[in-house]
C-alpha cells in the first residue's frame, strides 16, 4: 500500500472519521467479529462517507497491523504537516500561546502519548525534526488515541533556527533539563511559551539547550537519572494549564 498508513483499534479509526474522513482510502474489518456499538458506528459513518469496507480474515488483520486491532483497521493517507509561518501567523496576536518542541524523540510510543497530552491541554502546535524524529506511524496514531489530527504538528529542517524564529515572533524557550536552574513549577509561563523536551537517551542536545531563554528541571530522587520523556511531557504541560487555569480565576 504505497504512501498509505494502516491505523486500528476502535478509537484512532472512530476518531480519524470524525475528525478528517479524507484521510482514510479504506476500512477492513476482521470476519466474524461481534459488532459493538462502536463498531456499528463506524460502519454506519464508513457507508454514510462512501468508504469502502472490505471483511478480511483475522489472520490477515493480524498481519496487516502486527498489533491490538481490536477487530477493525483503516488504511490512510499520510497527515499533512503545517506549515511553520502559517502556523506562527495564526498566533500572532496571542499573548499566551503554548507550542511543544520536541528534540530527537525517536520512540514512536512517546510520540503518540506527547501528542494525546498535547491535544487535551489544548497546546497550540508541536514542532519536530525531519531528521532524528520519530515519523508519524501507525504506531504512533494508535498511541495518541486518535488526537493527532486536533494539534498541528510542524517538522522543521533545524530546531536551533525554529528556536530563533520562536524568539523572533515573542515566544520564550523554555526547556526541560536536569541541569535547569530552577524547578519547573517555579517558572510563571503567564507568556508565549515554547517548551523543549529531549530525546529517550541524551535530552535535549547541547546546541538546543544553549539557545533556551530558560531551563528548567523536574526534581528527582537520587537513584533516578531521569523520567520518561513522555511522563516529563505530562509533567510541564499540564504545570503550564495549572497555572493558567488559576491566573483566569484571580
Amino acid at each position: 500500500m504505497e504512501n498509505t498508513e494502516i491505523i486500528y483499534g476502535k478509537n484512532p479509526v472512530d476518531a480519524l472519521l470524525e475528525s478528517n474522513k479524507r484521510r482514510i482510502n479504506k476500512i477492513f474489518i476482521a470476519k466474524g467479529i461481534k459488532y459493538d456499538e462502536k463498531i456499528k458506528r463506524i460502519l454506519s459513518r464508513a457507508k454514510e462517507y462512501k468508504i469502502s469496507i472490505h471483511e478480511i480474515p483475522r489472520e490477515k488483520l493480524d498481519n496487516l497491523t502486527k498489533g491490538v486491532h481490536q477487530g477493525i483497521a483503516a488504511s490512510v493517507a499520510p497527515i499533512e504537516f503545517a506549515d511553520f509561518n502559517e502556523l506562527l501567523k495564526s498566533l500572532k496576536n496571542r499573548t499566551n500561546a503554548l507550542l511543544i518542541i520536541l528534540d530527537k524523540v525517536e520512540d514512536p510510543h512517546n510520540f503518540g502519548s506527547i501528542i494525546r497530552t498535547a491535544a487535551s491541554a489544548g497546546a497550540d502546535g508541536i514542532i519536530i525534526a525531519k531528521r532524528h524524529s520519530s515519523p508519524v506511524t501507525s504506531t504512533v496514531e494508535k498511541a495518541s488515541a486518535g488526537t493527532i489530527e486536533l494539534t498541528p504538528i510542524v517538522q522543521a529542517s533545524n530546531i536551533a533556527n525554529a528556536i530563533e524564529k520562536l524568539k523572533e515572533n515573542n515566544f520564550w524557550v523554555i526547556g526541560a533539563e536536569s541541569s535547569g536552574e530552577k524547578y519547573y513549577f517555579e517558572q510563571d509561563y503567564d507568556m508565549n511559551c515554547a517548551i523543549i523536551l529531549g530525546g529517550e537517551d541524551q535530552g535535549i542536545s547541547p546546541l538546543v539547550a544553549k539557545n533556551c531563554d530558560i531551563l528548567v528541571k523536574i526534581p528527582m530522587s537520587n537513584n533516578v537519572n531521569s523520567l520518561n520523556v513522555s511522563n516529563a511531557a505530562s509533567i510541564l504541560i499540564y504545570e503550564i494549564v495549572r497555572q493558567r487555569i488559576l491566573k483566569n480565576k484571580t
